[in-house]
């Protein structure tokens, strides 16, 4: 189980061939256990789709998704990093296995640092 330094990064997609979308959600769905979230704005009057994707993720990893979105046709992809390190994680395939947090595991701890001081949840 090889352990690398996280990073927190916003990677940009924009996407002008919407016949690519199911491949952009393919690659997505992939490296979920990363994604802390992510928002979809159509423009329609220009004719395109703007996603922002952020990730907590070893620099190789955010790299290779931020590649492999570029590399598709009619879609641009930017990597924007954080200069602050989040520490060890464990490599894709064993969050895979379940050795790591995964994504639900992560939006529980959000839910409960969201709880106020008398235990319900804060709105």
């Amino acid at each position: 189980m090889e352990e690398k330094e996280g990073r927190i990064a916003v990677i940009g997609i924009i996407l002008e061939d919407k016949t690519q979308a199911e491949q952009v959600n393919g690659l997505l769905h992939q490296y979920g256990s990363y994604i802390i979230g992510r928002m979809g704005l159509p423009y329609e009057r220009k004719q395109v789709n703007i996603i922002s994707v952020v990730l907590d993720a070893p620099s190789d990893v955010i790299s290779a998704l931020a590649g492999k979105l570029g590399r598709l046709q009619g879609v641009s992809s930017k990597a924007l990093y954080s200069k602050k390190e989040t520490g060890k994680m464990v490599d894709n395939e064993s969050r895979e296995k379940g050795d790591s947090k995964n994504t639900e595991d992560r939006e529980s701890e959000v839910g409960e640092a969201e709880k106020g001081r008398n235990g319900t949840r804060k709105k």
